[in-house]
Formats: structure tokens, C-alpha cells, sequence
């Protein structure tokens, strides 16, 4: 009884023990499902489909089961908006535009899109959104006023409500975030993080009620530079690339990790690939090790948390979604496409 008492607690031991499994890939299979003449840098996986929107009022989706592509355009008056936000709740999706006027619309009881939030201010700018749940979200825009533009909602998106700037921490002039990929928000549980044009992180630990900004060492001090893309994997450890559009083989001072929640960051893999970041993300199940990052000059992945990464295709693209932990979706210039890891 004894020997068998101790053979159980030595496998337990030795299982805790184990390092996380890796997928280690090594290549990419790109499948195009989409070419048209537009360009989508919003996506969001949902129930059985990656809904998309883009330039031109385009949006639509991909239905996971087949792969088939439904899209529609949607117009305001006389123009056709440029979506680079989107989001959803377990019942609705959202489609944020660009530019001025700031057209925010949801799915109507119709079918069709309704608009809930309409901005028409000299300099407003969205550029990214998110939901906690299925009652409370956010979007963000650049700087008006001495803050950043943050809209929240706590009625499924039904109205959205702009934070006044006596709220909000101080905005450096100019600041704002880039509208590269929909990936400027991260959120954990209550908590969000926002990375910004100035390198810096807006954090809120309780669903966008308080905030305070915390420094990250990424570039920035070009307009093209900082913070592009975060991602979280927990409440501690995220990731923050980016880099400056101008200059895709510059590879200093845009990729920096957090190991607790935020509040410092270290740069990774300096003077290495990746150059340039539109979006990244963590491979899902790999305990926050993991992580592939996109941009017009390719994709590149890292086994061991960002110290090196490997190039593992030159395609091009804005954005993408992991479904699984080798599947993904990805958007870009002209094409959406079906993404398998090896």
C-alpha cells in the first residue's frame, strides 16, 4: 500500500512538473476563400463563423462549416464607410467606421444593420472595439480634447456613452491608436488594456470605470511608431508589437512582453524578426508561450514567448483570428483567407 501510495504521488509530481506541450510549426497553408477590391482589417470569430467588415460598407462572414463567403455593403446617406472595428455579443454584431462622421451600427431585429452611435466632430477617429460580456463594451479612438476617445456601453450595445476627458488620464497630444488590425484592446475578465500611438497602455481594472496609464520601452517617437497590436493571454501576460509602417524591416524597440498585467515590459527579440506588426496574437492552449504575428511583410511565429521567432511565410496580411490551435482566419489587402499551421 505503501509503494502504491508513493508511485501516485511521484506521477502526479512528475506531471505538474511537465513543460507545456508546443506545437513547434515550422510552415503556414494559405488558402484564399475571398478576393475582391477590398480591404478588411476588422475581424471577430463568432458561433460557427468569422464576421468581417472593411472598406467600401463591405461585411460579412465566413461560415466555419464551409467555408462560404456572405457579404453586403452597407451604406449611410451617400457614402459607403471604411469599417476597421468590429465586435459582437452572443446575440449581435457591431461595425465601427473610421473617419468623420463615426458611424457605429448593430444588428437590427430586421436583419439588417441599424446605427446606434453617430459622432460628427472635427477630428474624431475611431479604431478598435471590444465587449467584456454580452452587456458591457468599449471603443476607442484617437485623442479629442486632452483625452482619448473611449464610448462604452452597459446595454448590449443598445446606447453607447462617450467618457468625458475628467475621467480619463491625460492624453499626450496627438495621441491616438492605429487602425491596423481591430487589436488596440485586449480584455481579461473585467480588465482592458489599451496600446497607443505613444508606446504607452491605458489600463482599466474594472470594466472602463477608472483607468491609469502605464509606460511600455516601444518606439514612438515618429507618428508611424508604437503600440499596433496587444494581446492577452491571462490577466498577467500579454504582448505588444509594432513598429512603424514606413520602414517594415526596422526591428528594434516594437515587440516587449508583460509578465504582470501591464505595469512593466520588457523588449523581446531585439534586432530581430519580426520588423513591422500589424497584429498578434497568442496560439490558443499554449500557456501564453506561443504567439504568431502578421503584417503586409509576412507571418512569423515564436515558440518560447517572443525571445525568437522564425519566418514561417512572406503573404501578406492586416489581421487574423486563431479558431484552434493551428487553425486561423486572416484579412488583408484584396483576400480573405483560411490559415492551417503545420
Amino acid at each position: 500500500m505503501r509503494l502504491l501510495l508513493a508511485f501516485c504521488i511521484f506521477f502526479l509530481l512528475s506531471a505538474c512538473s511537465e513543460s507545456p506541450s508546443v506545437h513547434n510549426f515550422s510552415s503556414v497553408e494559405v488558402e484564399d476563400l475571398f478576393t475582391d477590391s477590398v480591404s478588411v482589417r476588422a475581424m471577430e470569430v463568432m458561433d460557427g463563423s468569422v464576421a468581417f467588415a472593411g472598406t467600401g460598407g463591405v461585411f460579412g462572414a465566413v461560415d466555419l462549416a464551409s467555408d462560404q463567403i456572405r457579404a453586403k455593403q452597407q451604406r449611410y446617406d451617400t457614402l459607403y464607410p471604411e469599417f476597421r472595428a468590429v465586435a459582437h455579443t452572443a446575440t449581435d454584431f457591431f461595425m465601427l467606421s473610421v473617419g468623420r462622421p463615426a458611424l457605429l451600427f448593430k444588428t437590427g431585429n430586421d436583419g439588417l444593420m441599424e446605427l446606434v452611435y453617430k459622432e460628427d466632430e472635427e477630428g474624431v477617429f475611431y479604431d478598435s472595439m471590444t465587449f467584456w460580456n454580452d452587456r458591457e463594451g468599449l471603443a476607442i479612438g484617437d485623442e479629442m480634447g486632452g483625452c482619448l476617445s473611449v464610448l462604452i456601453t452597459r446595454d448590449g450595445g443598445t446606447t453607447w456613452n462617450k467618457i468625458p476627458c475628467a475621467d480619463l488620464p491625460k492624453a499626450i497630444p496627438g495621441e491616438g491608436a492605429f487602425a491596423a488590425s481591430n487589436t488596440n484592446i485586449a480584455v481579461v475578465g473585467d480588465k482592458a488594456w489599451i496600446g497607443t500611438t505613444e508606446g504607452r497602455i491605458y489600463y482599466s481594472p474594472d470594466k472602463g470605470k477608472t483607468w491609469e496609464v502605464f509606460n511600455t520601452p516601444i518606439t514612438s517617437n515618429e507618428p508611424t511608431k508604437g503600440i499596433y497590436s496587444l494581446h492577452f493571454q491571462t490577466e498577467k501576460i500579454g504582448i505588444a508589437m509594432g513598429g512603424d509602417y514606413t520602414e517594415s524591416e526596422a526591428m528594434n524597440g516594437n515587440k516587449a512582453i508583460t509578465v504582470d498585467g501591464g505595469v512593466t515590459w520588457k523588449l523581446v527579440a531585439e534586432g530581430s524578426l519580426p520588423g513591422y506588426t500589424s497584429c498578434v496574437q497568442f496560439v490558443p492552449d499554449s500557456q501564453g508561450r506561443e504567439i504568431v504575428a502578421v503584417s503586409y511583410s509576412g507571418i512569423s511565429y515564436s515558440s518560447n514567448q517572443g525571445k525568437k521567432w522564425i519566418s514561417l511565410s512572406e503573404e501578406p496580411f492586416y489581421t487574423f483570428r486563431f479558431i484552434n490551435d493551428s487553425t486561423a482566419y486572416a484579412a488583408g489587402k484584396f483576400r480573405l483567407s483560411k490559415l492551417s499551421f503545420k
